[in-house]
């Protein structure tokens, strides 16, 4: 795990919501295998039946994909259809190690990290029947940055790429960067001549790459429906005929269109449906700890919240403890830093010395600070939030504080599109504080750089918070590439942005799926936006029907 962890990210994505980054609304990543998930819960997988081929199988989502371009897509349920369509050089296993796939063997690293070597295999063509080549690899990695993607921070330490051969790449860094390997090198490849010709009809209306499902229909907020390919390249294809992606915003409707079977595999079972999915004897629960994190942001630009003391009364006024206890668990945990538990566990952070820089909650206090701060008596705190029941909570849990501490405050939920166009703005009028998740890679960088370097203002990060000395440690820790400095930094860091309230941090979640007990090697995998895995080099789902 240590491996995975310490020597990569990968591209990281707001929860939940489409366009420039999100995390996965109510589902998140784990670190888990499939198999019993410790809580007594079976995997769905592994029948004792022979694999049959054929069938359907339909996966609710919890949001709708909105386009389906590797180079542009940032969002979760865009990439969980992605992830079915094309493929990387570097597949993540089971875990989130990245393993040879388009590449023939892992790469050479040259001049102290700063120089990768990879070769492709000989054999993987696109859907059109063109191989894929050197050139196609170079245009996926650097488009993201020639046209200003939300996906350019993956990548853009690359200073140039050179095609050797039809089958060969050398890609020379800026700087040593220990994450590239798991960030830039396990990206999807397009083909490149297809999408230079009409970048809109990739995107929208006919994306193909070299993966084992091809695209057939989308209608926006109904379905995506992909078929196999007959003709894949790899030595396996897949049991399954077709598969179908059914978004279903409501919790509550995904686990009983389960139940009936209308869907054979449900995203993001909540704490509300949590002992349903558990106790049924037609479906099994998979959970496992999430790679996610979840927590309110202040606008550090305009407005109350730009005061350090402002937002320190703000964190007197809930109890994050209480809000995640009555609200996310079991689905979730408490989280008291900017990364999620498991790389908080790898990494070895003292995250017990950083629980600590919170407060409990103290409504007298969280007044008299406001009060002291100038807070006129009639201001009206708002609290804008994505359409997501468990981050609404929390928002309601914070206005809920102020309320009590003699302060009127709003929670307004809004639409994806219209939360997008509104969290990063740094107007007060828009917001004084937002709820967001982020869902990145097993690496503090995916984090810490989207979240808070003001680089990413206006992209991943709408909290303008200002302290040049950070931003600088920021970059220091991203561009290091000896663990022990990194970990010296980020212990820094993390423990500087805790003590300013630039985020008050709130949960991970687990990965939480219901699959119907018909559906066989079904084996989540750790980053929600590779769900449903239906073929990978460990598993190969079919339907027992």
């Amino acid at each position: 795990m240590l491996r995975g962890v310490a020597t990569g990210v990968t591209a990281g994505a707001i929860a939940g919501c489409a366009g420039r980054g999100s995390d996965d609304g109510n589902g998140t990543a784990g670190d888990g295998t499939g198999g019993t998930d410790g809580n007594g819960t079976d995997d769905g997988g592994g029948g004792e039946g022979q694999p049959v081929s054929g069938g359907e199988l339909v996966y609710s989502q919890q949001v709708s994909p909105i386009e389906f371009d590797p180079i542009v897509v940032n969002d979760i349920y865009s990439q969980q259809v992605c992830s079915q369509v094309f493929e990387p050089l570097y597949a993540y296993d089971e875990r989130t190690d990245p393993v040879p796939h388009l590449a023939s063997e892992e790469p050479t690293v040259e001049r102290d990290g700063t120089r990768y070597v990879v070769e492709l295999r000989d054999g993987p063509r696109f859907q059109n029947g063109d191989p894929v080549t050197a050139e196609d690899v170079r245009y996926s990695l650097l488009a993201p940055v020639e046209e200003e993607t939300a996906n350019a921070p993956d990548v853009e330490m690359i200073d140039a790429i050179e095609v050797v051969d039809d089958r060969t790449v050398q890609i020379d860094l800026q700087y040593g960067y220990g994450p590239f390997y798991t960030l830039a090198l396990t990206r999807n490849v397009v083909p490149k001549s297809v999408r230079e010709e009409d970048k809109y009809a990739f995107n929208l209306e006919d994306p193909f790459g070299s993966g084992p499902f091809e695209f057939v229909d989308w209608k926006e907020g109904n379905y995506v429906d992909l078929e196999k390919w007959d003709d894949y390249w790899g030595d396996t294809l897949p049991h399954l005929n077709r598969l179908r992606f059914e978004p279903v915003a409501e919790s509550t409707t995904r686990v009983v269109s389960l139940e009936t079977g209308q869907s054979d595999v449900a995203d993001g079972i909540t704490p509300q449906t949590w002992e349903t999915v558990q106790s049924a004897d037609n479906m099994s629960l998979q959970s496992e700890p999430g790679i996610s994190y979840y927590y309110i942001a202040f606008n550090c630009n305009e407005g109350p919240t730009a005061d350090p003391q402002v937002r320190e009364a703000i964190d007197y006024a809930v109890s994050m403890d209480q809000a995640v206890s009555n609200f996310i668990e079991p689905a979730g945990e408490r989280n008291y830093a900017p990364v999620p538990l498991p790389v908080a566990d790898s990494w070895d952070f003292p995250t017990d010395e950083w629980a600590d820089i919170g407060h409990d909650r103290d409504v007298d206090r969280a007044a008299e600070l406001l009060s002291e701060a100038g807070v006129p008596e009639d201001y009206n705190f708002r609290i804008i939030v994505p359409p997501d029941d468990l981050r609404e909570q929390i928002g309601i849990s914070v206005s809920n504080g102020l309320n009590e501490a003699g302060y009127d405050a709003e929670v307004r939920r809004y639409d994806w599109g219209t939360f997008l166009d509104t969290y990063d703005t740094g107007d007060e009028d828009d917001y004084n504080m937002y709820a967001l998740g982020w869902l990145g890679g097993p690496d503090p960088d995916s984090y810490v750089y989207n979240l808070f370097h003001d680089g990413q203002i206006g992209a991943t990060n709408g909290t303008y918070y200002e302290n040049d000395d950070l931003m600088a440690d920021i970059i220091e820790a991203r561009r290091a590439s000896d663990i022990d400095e990194r970990r010296e930094l980020y212990e820094s860091i993390i423990p500087t942005v805790l003590e300013d309230r630039v985020h008050l941090p709130s949960y991970s979640l687990r990965v939480s799926i219901g699959v119907r007990d018909y559906v066989e090697d079904f084996v989540a995998h750790p980053r929600s936006q590779y769900n449903p895995r239906a073929l990978s080099d460990y598993n190969n789902v079919w339907l027992d029907q």
